[in-house]
């Protein structure tokens, strides 16, 4: 294998490591990144890491690891992130709100995601049906599991970190609905609204789920409209990114007609390419490129075809696709071209 960049530092070592690779059946194509793997793991004991630097780094990598194994046969499903309060009592109209919308979404074939703890997360749980549901569990002692999903389900992980823990929850999750919480609850929804707003996580339906009459979501967004909206630490439309309802419904519809003609996007040679089921004729394309060249600073949103780079991948060359000029900036607004794309799906009949 040709050696990449990032090595041990040393010849005769990355002759070994590149040999080990190789003898491993590595697939041609991730040789590299194997590689490289093996060589940060060499790199630590050559710096003489601190033993809890190590111990870090080593379990932090088995439980990504652990997670990418566990999900890699769902992968082709949608998975929706559920949040909450882990407090929640089961006679608790909160408790009954989270159920009801796991059974509704898992009717319409979507599988649930959860921390695997009592409150809503239990709840999630119950209502999707532990066939139809993941739990990501951290090791807290004054926590306990939730009584749903049976110790030896392979769809229940154990985490001794948040982050590892929080990752599998961004990562694996093509929706998110949060229901009032504590600290834990407000750190994921910030902490998902900032990766959402930089890009650094892909765009998706994010909605913020509360009983009949609630008030926790609609004074939270009071909070950010004059703390943060004011002061100009936030754009107005970054709070496009979420919905706020109180209706299981209205909730269940947000998530899935997000993915009612958008399914993905990658960039290909600086421009962003949207797949899509069907793509909006010229007519609106053409509007689009006016309503969005906030976002889009040079050229139009056009119809193309699959990339050289993609075909090589097999990157959904079955889909439809545009692209457009992004200025990887706006992703709140690219939130909502996604929108007015999904108003453009083929209707069937």
């Amino acid at each position: 294998m040709r050696l990449p960049r990032y090595r041990t530092g040393d010849a005769d070592l990355d002759r070994a490591v590149a040999e080990l690779v190789e003898r491993a059946g590595t697939e041609p194509e991730n040789a590299d990144l194997v590689f490289e793997l093996i060589a940060s793991s060499l790199r630590l004991a050559r710096d003489r890491a601190d033993r809890g630097d190590l111990k870090i780094a080593n379990a932090s990598l088995k439980e990504m690891r652990s997670t990418f194994h566990v999900f890699e046969p769902y992968r082709s499903g949608l998975k929706v992130a559920m949040f909450g309060s882990a407090r929640t009592q089961p006679d608790d109209p909160l408790y009954h709100q989270a159920r009801d919308f796991a059974a509704a979404i898992a009717a319409r074939d979507w599988m649930v995601i959860t921390g695997a703890g009592p409150g809503i997360m239990e709840a999630g749980i119950e209502g999707a049906g532990a066939d139809r549901a993941f739990g990501v569990s951290i090791r807290l002692p004054f926590e306990t599991a939730t009584s749903q999903l049976v110790a030896d389900d392979p769809k229940l992980i154990n985490y001794r970190y948040f982050f590892t823990r929080k990752l599998a929850f961004i990562k694996e999750a093509d929706g998110f609905v949060l229901l009032p919480g504590g600290f834990g609850t407000l750190d994921e929804a910030f902490e998902l609204l900032t990766l959402v707003q930089t890009g650094k996580a892909q765009p998706g339906p994010i909605v913020l789920l509360d009983v009949p009459g609630g008030t926790y979501w609609t004074d939270w967004r009071l909070f950010v409209e004059r703390e943060l909206l004011a002061r100009n630490y936030v754009s107005e439309h970054d709070l496009d990114m979420v919905l706020i309802t109180d209706d299981v419904e209205v909730a269940v519809n947000e998530i899935v007609d997000f993915y009612a003609n958008y399914h993905s996007q990658r960039f290909v040679d600086g421009r962003l390419v949207l797949r899509l089921h069907h793509v909006p004729d010229d007519a609106v394309l053409a509007e689009l490129s006016d309503e969005f060249s906030d976002v889009v600073p040079r050229g139009r949103i056009e119809r193309v075809d699959p990339s050289p780079a993609e075909v090589a991948d097999g990157d959904h060359v079955d889909l439809d696709r545009i692209a457009l000029w992004f200025d990887r900036h706006g992703w709140a607004r690219l939130r909502t071209l996604i929108n007015r794309l999904n108003e453009h799906a083929r209707p069937t009949n």
